[in-house]
């Protein structure tokens, strides 16, 4: 009974109380943002989730609202597991890129093979080409993807579990995997992708590379923002550290040439580079360039990348159609809750053709509910679209919500009521 009353006294606190208040230097347990037992009650200032939301889910989950507490229980099961593992270092890599510094990340292009047998004079077996949707095993060689695919998705879940239970068991680790990965000095990595999916014997690095941390770089952008309502173990210091890395990095996304390039690309990379532009140009204060690049990806694209019907041609043509399909509106997705920060509505974009957004997410849903997809798929996972249909429906898209209950859930159990983004739930990076 007296829990109960506290989360009531916390709910009067949570009207009052809207947004972030910035932590104190010395690791506050406790601001205008924190209370006992409940944990945070602040909205917090994220650039792809809805702080609002987050905190609306929080309650529901504290006073026992059965969808909000079976997805808070699945998200716990595995940041549980991130309390013990990592931290992770691009440092700890036993090769060295071509600069020579190994705080530079390092990755080679996963879907390019040798052609000879590799000997001493020729050690990679060059020249390479390419099999599209066929991953080369010794990619896996190098640890800087794999490390930064479990860091940040360690980093997302351990600020979201901190978030909706205020156990600073939570906040604490994942404050130690950021610093490791991003700040200190020994095992930080520099803010470039210079030597991202290199081929060997033919480039360092691609601007292609930079999808790897197209959308797990927005999820930290958010862990970060949630950290900072008030997380014991992050101070001041260590969020405008991150601020300045994150200004950094797009600074480099935006200027050289491999973030030019693939700025360029007119594929899901093309999506998912406004989208992680937007999420770092509204997680550090440049609002208007958030808001352009929005209101850009409307006529850049949408319209050129989506069919009257729903179709996407590029993502269509591949061995992995049904992936690519659903990856490319994970970034499409991701960018419309952006625009909703900023007052820009894409999903209700019409291109001159009649493609929208939800006509592309529409399109998914027979391959979703039925299996019946009939374009080439090395490895067909149903749950794929399930995200994307979740935010589909959250944005008004009644034939989206109408399938939802009809898509298998993904392994691990349905996170979308905790952490309502779109996520590429059918990874590939290993298969």
């Amino acid at each position: 009974m007296i829990f109960r009353h506290t989360v009531v006294a916390a709910l009067a606190v949570a009207g009052l109380v809207t947004s972030a208040a910035a932590p104190t230097e010395a690791a506050p347990a406790a601001n205008g943002c924190s209370v006992p037992v409940i944990g945070p009650i602040c909205a917090p200032n994220t650039t792809v989730l809805d702080g609002g939301r987050l905190l609306r889910t929080k309650f529901a989950a504290l006073v026992g609202e059965r969808t909000a507490k079976t997805a808070l229980d699945h998200l716990l099961a595995a940041a549980k597991t991130d309390l013990t593992t990592g931290p992770w270092s691009v440092t700890t890599k036993k090769q060295v890129p071509p600069s020579g510094d190994k705080h530079d990340y390092l990755s080679l292009a996963p879907y390019w093979w040798p052609t000879t047998t590799p000997t001493a004079e020729n050690p990679w077996g060059c020249p390479f080409v390419q099999k599209d949707g066929q991953r080369n095993p010794i990619v896996d060689e190098i640890t800087d993807h794999a490390y930064r695919g479990d860091a940040f998705a360690a980093i997302y879940r351990l600020a979201l579990a901190w978030y909706y239970t205020g156990d600073t068991r939570y906040a604490q680790r994942a404050a130690l995997d950021l610093r490791t990965w991003f700040l200190d000095a020994a095992t930080k990595m520099n803010p470039n992708m210079n030597y991202a999916q290199g081929i060997p014997c033919k480039v360092d690095g691609r601007g292609i590379g930079i999808i790897e941390f197209s959308y797990t770089l927005t999820q930290v952008v958010d862990a970060t923002a949630i950290l900072a309502t008030g997380a014991p173990g992050w101070s001041k210091t260590d969020q405008a550290g991150m601020t300045g890395w994150y200004s950094q990095f797009l600074n480099w996304l935006r200027t050289s040439k491999n973030g030019t390039d693939e700025a360029k690309a007119q594929n899901n990379h093309g999506s998912f580079y406004d989208m992680l532009a937007a999420s770092l140009a509204l997680g550090t204060g440049q609002r208007d360039l958030a808001k352009t690049i929005v209101q850009d990806a409307g006529p850049n694209r949408i319209a050129p990348q989506v069919d009257a019907d729903g179709y996407q041609p590029a993502e269509a043509s591949r061995t992995r159609s049904w992936h690519y399909s659903n990856f490319n509106l994970v970034a499409l997705t991701r960018l419309a809750q952006i625009g909703k920060h900023v007052g820009v509505d894409l999903w209700h974009y019409t291109a001159p053709s009649g493609a929208t957004l939800f006509k592309a997410v529409d399109f998914l849903v027979p391959g979703a509910t039925t299996g019946q997809w009939p374009y080439p798929e090395l490895d067909f996972r149903p749950y794929a679209a399930l995200d994307v249909l979740h935010a589909a429906a959250d944005a008004g898209d009644k034939t989206a919500r109408a399938a939802l209950s009809r898509v298998p859930v993904q392994p691990g159990g349905d996170l979308y009521p905790v952490r309502p983004a779109a996520e590429q739930l059918d990874d590939i990076s290993t298969s």
